[in-house]
């Protein structure tokens, strides 16, 4: 009992400051925007599904602007290919992931944490990634805030706390719960990612939309998902699954001997390359 007392006090009063810290957004000179956009997260690496999205996407002509959720590089081998895709478009706003933050934070010496494959394959990654991609990396925020037709955004890799640290990740969220973490702030749609699967909930106060991970999947299929914002406030989402050959991406795993390569393949790619 005396450990949930605990808990809970320090649940309101994490509650309390993230409410005051999003009230903050109304004093932000963000920008406005009228057209569809594209929410993309967790590419993890992987460039053949990148490509099979960014080519769907550049199909619909009403697509204007991408907001990629984070950890871009990790799990996946393919880290420059996905590097070089992304930051050569100028259609593409960033925020950081907690893998993202973690390789860079090797580069920079810090000492890893976690379990001993995770920091062998950080490491492993880190080794391999042109650092002229790092000044790119390294200025991407992790949070972003945009007006679109009057709506107010909330671009974010997960829910933070007031330490900008990211919780840990709710394996059953409600729309309630994410409610009561936000709070009373103004935001009206959060899009976030992290949780590999679909989240779309819809509550009195706002919207929240994870389009699931784009580049670990237990099928040949990449996701991703739109978002209009009609002049009378409606808001249109679609989720869409983009359908690529993932063929030499997984086998590539076993000829790189990239670390902790058998988790990985069972874990986040279902072991497709048994099939």
């Amino acid at each position: 009992m005396d450990t949930f007392i605990v808990r809970k006090q320090w649940s309101i009063i994490r509650v309390e400051k993230l409410q005051q810290s999003f009230l903050l957004i109304s004093n932000l000179d963000v920008k406005t925007m009228r057209d569809k956009i594209a929410i993309i997260t967790d590419i993890h690496g992987n460039s053949s599904a990148l490509k099979a999205v960014l080519n769907h996407i550049d199909q619909d002509t009403d697509i204007k602007h991408i907001y990629c959720l984070g950890d871009l590089i990790a799990i996946g081998h393919e880290t420059n290919e996905v590097l070089e895709m992304l930051f050569s478009r100028k259609d593409i706003s960033f925020v950081k992931g907690n893998h993202d933050e973690d390789i860079l934070n090797t580069l920079a010496g810090q000492e890893s944490t976690g379990i001993q494959n995770k920091i062998e394959h950080h490491d492993w990654i880190a080794s391999r990634i042109e650092r002229e991609f790092l000044p790119a990396l390294a200025s991407i925020p992790m949070t972003r805030y945009e007006t679109i037709n009057g709506k107010n955004f909330l671009f974010v890799h997960y829910h933070l706390n007031v330490e900008e640290k990211f919780l840990p990740i709710d394996e059953r969220p409600t729309a309630l719960e994410l409610d009561t973490l936000y709070g009373d702030s103004n935001i009206d749609v959060v899009c976030f990612g992290h949780h590999h699967i679909v989240h779309h909930f819809k509550s009195k106060k706002r919207l929240y939309i994870n389009p699931g991970s784009l580049g670990c999947n237990h099928s040949p299929l990449a996701p991703y998902a739109t978002l209009k914002v009609g002049n009378s406030g409606q808001i249109d989402v679609s989720f869409i699954e983009v359908p690529y050959d993932n063929k030499e991406f997984l086998l590539a795993y076993e000829q790189l001997n990239v670390p902790a390569k058998d988790f990985i393949l069972k874990v986040f790619h279902g072991n497709q390359h048994f099939r």
